[in-house]
């Protein structure tokens, strides 16, 4: 049996490549296609707006009949919007949106209670093979290694720093963590006369130029080496290949709360 999923931002350049791949894909049938009120793509054909041929599902602002999955690349707004949609009807959702606040952090929260959901800042695999060797890492580099973390992405990007970069900030913290001591305090870009570096900063600073699909580089630097990994994406169709996946797992899983993790390393 097929899924039936909703592709929520469906006009945007991720849900647009996901429609794409999925088409492809046997697995999956694309049950709605959505946009805001007041979208110019409402009406469209969601395949047309693919790039491939017709599926004879519009792009609508509300969701009708059956599905199995909600995929969310939308805005805080529409994760806000669908979450509780999702949990009306009693279906899964995987968010890949970012950006969201406390307030909508918490309500997610509430809601894995009643229904799965998988949220990953990144749904690369790559991405999440990074955030597992920066955290291990980060539990054998000690404080005396000075920590970097830098991302690009393109200019159309509304948030900063990434959910990717505050993701692996946090692998940082969650490997520091197993060395003792402080919490490493936080800083966002550097100017003016800011004196010598303090022992355990973590510095972070985002790029946005271009075209630029996502690269993120953690850099560990003491006074003798310098360690850097990082990761590349050449296309989206790496982060849409992924949410299919993530989706594909999801499906038909108890109420709870997931990441990539969980589907590429088995830790539910």
């Amino acid at each position: 049996m097929k899924i039936r999923y909703a592709m929520a931002g469906a006009a945007g350049r991720m849900g647009r490549r996901i429609i794409a791949l999925a088409a492809e894909d046997a697995r999956f049938e694309l049950a709605a296609a959505l946009e805001p009120a007041g979208s110019a793509a409402l009406g469209r054909d969601a395949g047309e707006l693919a790039g491939i041929a017709r599926t004879g599902v519009p792009v609508t602002d509300t969701l009708q009949g059956a599905f199995d999955v909600l995929i969310d690349f939308s805005t805080p707004a529409g994760t806000a919007h669908w979450l509780e949609v999702c949990q009306r009807e009693g279906r899964a959702m995987v968010i890949g949106t970012t950006g969201h606040d406390a307030a909508l952090g918490k309500g997610i929260s509430q809601a894995v209670a009643r229904i799965p959901v998988l949220k990953s800042a990144n749904m690369s695999v790559g991405v999440n093979v990074l955030l597992r060797v920066v955290e291990q890492l980060s539990e054998v580099l000690d404080a005396t290694y000075d920590v970097e973390i830098v991302e690009a992405h393109h200019r159309f990007k509304i948030d900063a720093p990434s959910g990717t970069a505050l993701a692996l900030r946090d692998a940082v913290q969650k490997g520091r963590s197993v060395l003792g001591g402080p919490a490493p305090t936080v800083v966002h870009g550097r100017q003016g006369q800011t004196g010598q570096r303090p022992t355990g900063e973590i510095g972070m600073h985002a790029l946005r130029m271009g075209d630029t699909v996502g690269e993120h580089t953690v850099y560990f630097g003491n006074l003798g080496e310098t360690i850097h990994v990082g990761h590349s994406a050449h296309s989206r169709d790496t982060f849409a290949a992924g949410a299919l996946r993530a989706a594909a797992w999801l499906s038909g899983r108890g109420a709870g709360l997931y990441d990539m993790k969980d589907v590429l390393f088995g830790n539910a």
